[in-house]
């Protein structure tokens, strides 16, 4: 796992967001996503600069996950470093 990824797996496991599941590295189609609530069907990916350079393969992704039922929330690496507080906002909302 990433450094973010890391992070931000301490307030999602057991339950903490919400009394959500949320798995890691959860297999869905061809994909492996970041995290993943199959309860709520919400994924949330953690970017770093790579993916500046795969926008197309991510947009494609993301198409093909939201058709399957999911939400997808995606988050740069440095939003879960420097803005926890505003990303776990974002998930609450979300999950609400």
């Amino acid at each position: 796992m990433t450094e973010a990824e890391k992070v931000l797996w301490q307030h999602l496991r057991n339950r903490q967001m919400e009394n959500c599941r949320f798995r890691r590295q959860m297999v869905i189609g061809a994909y492996i996503v970041d995290f993943c609530c199959p309860e709520t069907r919400l994924i949330i990916e953690l970017d770093g600069g790579q993916h500046q350079e795969n926008q197309e393969y991510d947009k494609n992704r993301t198409a093909w996950l939201e058709s399957q039922g999911y939400t997808v929330l995606r988050f740069w690496n440095h939003e879960v470093l420097q803005q926890l507080n505003a990303v776990k906002e974002a998930l609450y909302t979300s999950i609400r």
